[in-house]
């Protein structure tokens, strides 16, 4: 006797495991009050060995520092460091943790830097405009972990790397690119030391005297940081 089969009968639906949103984050963060924090929303955060910014969330690198770590940062020129290394991910943040945006130059704040207000917005400006890097200001490490989240789930699971995507550009590009890494130096600088010397090697080669004739009192930063 032929089994009888129930053409009508549903078989049952099996649902997919629902993966957890994942954080890549630099092992110099195990310690971090954020990374407590993602774990305690369910998020999967593995420790790495980044070589640019602090956490990688969807392929897109977040560099974190808190408002004294901003500041002494910017002092020593290292945030201007870490953020040309950032130009190496199309996708990219600086997350500045623990203050409101306008207290970041206020009156106060300034007495206690002893930093000028003004040299602050001017870095926010090249952060944004030069360095093509969007900020964001959050409250404390609590509210840090929770934009984290928002953007692991938001960002498509496919753009995922570990690797940086370098951008091309042309040779001369990367000339102007590195020359504008120095301090005081922007694009129109930057292109007329090229167009006067040839080559990076020819510039840093050539003497004070000749800088200043060509660039004024902007030779005088750009030497120091050569010697």
């Amino acid at each position: 006797m032929s089994e009888i089969i129930n053409i009508f009968r549903k078989e049952p639906v099996k649902e997919e495991p629902i993966e957890k949103p994942k954080i890549i984050a630099d092992h110099r963060e195990k310690n971090s009050l954020v990374i407590s924090e993602l774990a305690s929303l369910g998020i999967q955060v593995s420790m790495e060995h980044l070589e640019v910014a602090d956490f990688l969330v969807r392929g897109t690198a977040i560099e974190r520092k808190t408002v004294s770590d901003f500041l002494s940062s910017m002092i020593s020129k290292r945030l201007s460091e870490q953020l040309i290394n950032m130009q190496q991910y199309e996708s990219r943040l600086l997350l500045i943790e623990g203050i409101e945006e306008h207290e970041l130059y206020s009156d106060s704040r300034n007495r206690d830097s002893g930093i000028n207000p003004n040299a602050i917005r001017g870095f926010l400006l090249d952060i944004l405009l030069k360095y093509q890097v969007p900020i964001i200001f959050t409250k404390n490490y609590e509210d840090t972990a929770k934009f984290l989240v928002v953007l692991a789930k938001k960002q498509d699971k496919n753009n995922e790397s570990l690797r940086a995507k370098r951008q091309v550009r042309s040779v001369s590009e990367q000339k102007q690119f590195i020359l504008e890494g120095f301090p005081g130096i922007g694009p129109e600088t930057a292109k007329k030391l090229l167009k006067e010397y040839g080559s990076i090697k020819n510039i840093i080669n050539s003497s004070s005297e000749e800088l200043e004739h060509s660039i004024g009192k902007k030779s005088e930063s750009f030497k120091k940081i050569l010697d």
